[in-house]
This record gives structure tokens, C-alpha cells and sequence, in this order.
């Protein structure tokens, strides 16, 4: 009979263990990697990073930063409840040009974080207009005004 006590002991520690690991949030995004391919100088450089609390907790973020300040974050700042879906939304700014390899940064009491997202593409100048030079028809051609 005590041999029997003994074994029991692990399995139900090992039963609350379990329980109480997922009893907790877990954040779970659909994708961590925005292409923003080619743009414009001067183009809109906001993208959105969909999430979602796959626990059983509600989720917090706590803190959520970029790696460099042409990029700038924004997030909830409310719990998330579980099952429930929810935006990161990411400007980059796009009056610098070349290359976009940025990563953002996700704090939360999530037991998967920190998360990290990244942004990626290229920042080309917009085209310059070029006008056609204005012709002059024999028309608009300037005479000198003969007096009378």
C-alpha cells in the first residue's frame, strides 16, 4: 500500500504541472515578417502584424519597440482575452531611402516572449516629373510692335 502512495505522488504533480501550464496566454501572430517589396519615397510605410491569445489567460502586451527610430509601433494597451484577435501596427518612415531591415520587438506575459517581428523592402525615390518644354508655334512667335 505505500509503495502505491508513492507512486501516485508523481503522477499528480505532474497533473498540476500541466494544468497550470496551460492555463496561461500564449500569443500566437499570422505572420512575424512584413515585405513591403519596392516603394516610393514618401509612400504610406504603415503595415499591421495580426495576433491572436491562443491561451487560456488574458493577454498583456507590456512593452512593444522597434530596433531603430524611423519605426514606430502601436499596440493595445488593454488585456486581450483569450480567443480573442488583435492589430500591432507598424509605421516606417519613408522619406529615408534604400533599404528596410527593422525589427519590432513584442513584450508580453505571454509564455512564448518575446516575440520579434520584422519589416523588410526598399525605399526608391519617387519619379521627377519631367514636363515637356513648352514649343512655340509660328503662331506664338513675338514680333517686334511696328509703330504707326
Amino acid at each position: 500500500m505505500i509503495l502505491f502512495s508513492f507512486a501516485l505522488v508523481p503522477l499528480s504533480a505532474q497533473s498540476k504541472a500541466s494544468s497550470k501550464k496551460a492555463k496561461v496566454p500564449e500569443i500566437q501572430f499570422e505572420k512575424t515578417v512584413h515585405d513591403y517589396g519596392n516603394i516610393k519615397q514618401g509612400d504610406d510605410g504603415e503595415c499591421e502584424f495580426i495576433f491572436k491569445n491562443t491561451g487560456r489567460e488574458p493577454l498583456i502586451l507590456t512593452n512593444v519597440y522597434s530596433s531603430c527610430g524611423c519605426t514606430v509601433p502601436s499596440w493595445p494597451k488593454e488585456p486581450i482575452m483569450p480567443g480573442k484577435s488583435e492589430v500591432i501596427k507598424v509605421k516606417y518612415n519613408t522619406s529615408r531611402l534604400g533599404t528596410i531591415n527593422k525589427k519590432v520587438t513584442v513584450i508580453s506575459n505571454a509564455t512564448n516572449s518575446p516575440v520579434e517581428l520584422f519589416i523588410k523592402g526598399n525605399v526608391s525615390p519617387q519619379p521627377t516629373e519631367n514636363l515637356p518644354e513648352k514649343s512655340q508655334s509660328p503662331m506664338e512667335t513675338k514680333k517686334p510692335v511696328q509703330p504707326f
